[in-house]
């Protein structure tokens, strides 16, 4: 059997020191120039068109969800529908926020927990499962009022880091939105202000950073987009990247549209596929399969 070199680990090493660096350069230029013209431009138009219901704020923006597909889920918040109820009903970020008020006067986060679950999932029939599981461990409140007392003290990363793997089952791309609403109820919190971070939105800066990377020569640059903004997993420190770009890319585009000091638009902005400027070359834009709701009009 032939003898492993001693320095069998370099060439990895050597790529990875090249990925840290590039990744360095990466972020800075986002944080540098959050947005080209063109999607200034592109994200003016969006907002006077499909954006115009959230101008003034992102709070009407609700999803449907059907009460009755998730009987058995306690504590089941106030400020929703009963879940007796069969039929489909609407649930809007300024609901979910009410109920991260009661919990900030309350001193009690679950149920937060519980209405921003059922916000992200909404009629999606497996979504009841997966909270039961996620909630079944005792300590889950207890977590939860950690990482809100950190973002108190601390700011949102420093609630990302205590909630980062800490509840089995919940991932950043919904731990991240009970931050956002929790983030919403507190007041006075240092430092930026929680977002949702969730596959569609590491997706659009993929494509973003990929083009980037190309702009500035460096070494597989969709590889590199890919690695930081892969499908989940998100360190607190890419957490802290994209919270820095989303607040500057809103303060850039308040100075050159009519675009409001809110960073959340932005995030909506991101999910609702605003922004296709800087797709990843070779890659065709996400699509959604249009699906037919009970509360649509009949065709």
């Amino acid at each position: 059997m032939p003898a492993v070199a001693a320095n069998w680990w370099e060439p990895v090493e050597r790529v990875r020191m090249g990925w840290r660096e590039g990744a360095g350069e990466l972020d800075a230029r986002m944080i540098e120039r959050p947005l080209p013209s063109a999607a200034v431009g592109q994200l003016g138009a969006w907002l006077a068109g499909d954006g115009a219901p959230y101008a003034d704020g992102t709070g009407e923006h609700a999803v449907r969800y059907i009460p009755g597909s998730w009987a058995g889920i306690r504590p089941w918040p106030s400020g929703l529908a009963e879940q007796a109820e069969r039929k489909p009903t609407s649930l809007s970020r300024a609901q979910v926020l009410a109920v991260a008020r009661t919990g900030a006067a309350t001193a009690s986060w679950t149920e937060t927990l519980i209405a921003s679950y059922v916000w992200g999932q909404g009629d999606n029939g497996y979504g009841a499962y997966r909270l039961g599981e996620i909630l079944r461990p005792a300590p889950v409140e207890t977590v939860l009022a950690q990482a809100v007392a950190l973002l108190a003290t601390d700011g949102a990363v420093a609630g990302y880091s205590r909630l980062s793997g800490a509840i089995a089952g919940l991932g950043p791309a919904f731990f991240t939105k009970f931050l956002y609403f929790a983030g919403g109820a507190v007041v006075d919190a240092p430092g930026p202000r929680p977002l949702i971070l969730d596959q569609r939105r590491a997706r659009a800066l993929r494509a973003y950073t990929t083009r980037l990377g190309e702009e500035i020569q460096l070494e597989e640059p969709a590889k590199l987009a890919a690695w930081l903004w892969s499908d989940g997993g998100w360190t607190p420190h890419r957490y802290s990247v994209y919270l820095r770009w989303t607040h500057g890319a809103t303060g850039q585009l308040a100075g050159a549209t009519h675009w409001p000091l809110a960073p959340d638009l932005l995030e909506l902005a991101l999910f609702s596929g605003a922004w296709t400027s800087y797709r990843a070359p070779g890659r065709p834009p996400l699509r959604r399969r249009r699906v037919r709701h009970p509360l649509d009009p009949a065709p």
